[in-house]
């Protein structure tokens, strides 16, 4: 059963996140679905939790600017939007640091990631009791209307997730604005709460991202909600191996086959979930590891197409796509 927290609980909802498990809580926007942004497996509970048909990157949460700049490159663009925006409805798109936090899956295995602060008394406070960043979609299964109450939380994900932190209706009601800073010019790749010419008024001239339907074909787009580009290993990908030959890095799932040169198992145990949670580290675990031993591809094992397998193979068969 899912709890219903009141908003005397947040060391409650604390708990719970940090010890893995999924909780919605309100925004300023909307309701998102929170998980432990560096713990995989809790990531990998969010896109199971939603249904959500690709590994598309995620917002993390911080409790200020200065705990999201641990985790990303920020830039004087950046730091001067922050001071103005945040907290608030505004997401920036920016370079992953070497030392980041943040678990791949949650960036769906870019060297980007997405951050916000939000404004709301109840998300900063169990931000600052958990100490650690927050993954957090909208929280609904994936396609329906994104959540502004508890109640709409748990019209869909009761039973799904541990809790939802019931914090009242929010107040804004649309997602956050999302803006790529990771070029030299800045880009909107979703409106939102804050207003394009607000941001514009700060920084100067925003470009605008491709359309959804442009930005599927090229895979160019890097913003949570958007038909994204993936991380893709330099080894070629071959996909659905029942057997491996001597120069193949092997991606295993359950027993592993005999024979490779190198091997990651996504979860011996067959175990969906772990094996999320393990992919994006794996292909470039391999990808780093084979190139160094001479390995003419990488070689993955097949993957149930049920429940959260229907994401990795999406993510596979994009690794695995021609090369242009």
């Amino acid at each position: 059963m899912t709890e219903r927290l009141g908003p005397d609980a947040v060391a409650r909802a604390a708990d719970l996140l940090r010890g893995g498990a999924l909780v919605a809580f309100p925004t300023e926007t909307v309701y998102g679905l929170g998980g432990d942004a560096t713990n995989g497996q809790a990531v990998a509970g969010i896109f199971a939790a939603k249904g959500r048909p690709h590994f598309n990157p995620l917002i993390c949460h911080y409790p200020d600017a200065e705990a999201a700049f641990a985790d990303v490159r920020a830039d004087d663009r950046a730091r001067a939007l922050a001071a103005r925006f945040w907290p608030g409805p505004l997401t920036l798109v920016l370079p992953r640091r070497p030392e980041c936090r943040v678990d791949l899956l949650a960036g769906a295995g870019l060297d980007t990631l997405a951050v916000r602060v939000p404004d709301h008394a109840l998300a900063l406070a169990l931000l600052r009791d958990v100490g650690r960043p927050v993954a957090a979609p909208s929280a609904n299964r994936s396609g329906q209307v994104s959540p502004t109450t508890a109640g709409h939380v748990l019209e869909g994900l009761s039973g799904r997730i541990a809790a939802v932190l019931d914090g009242g209706p929010c107040p804004v009601g649309v997602e956050s604005t999302v803006l790529d800073l990771t070029g030299t010019g800045a880009v909107l790749l979703r409106p939102g709460g804050v207003p394009a010419e607000a941001i514009e008024a700060l920084i100067g001239k925003v470009g605008r991202a491709l359309p959804i339907t442009a930005a599927a074909q090229t895979q160019s787009l890097r913003s949570p909600g958007l038909m994204l580009s993936h991380y893709a290993p330099g080894l070629p990908v071959r996909l659905g191996a029942t057997g491996v030959a001597a120069d193949e890095a092997l991606l295993a799932f359950g027993p592993p086959l005999p024979g490779a040169a190198v091997t990651w198992n996504l979860s011996e145990a067959g175990d969906l979930r772990e094996a999320a949670a393990r992919l994006f580290a794996g292909l470039r675990w391999l990808d780093a590891e084979g190139t160094a031993r001479g390995c003419a591809r990488i070689a993955a094992m097949p993957v149930p197409e049920t429940g959260l397998g229907a994401a990795i193979n999406d993510r596979l068969s994009r690794a695995a796509a021609p090369r242009g």
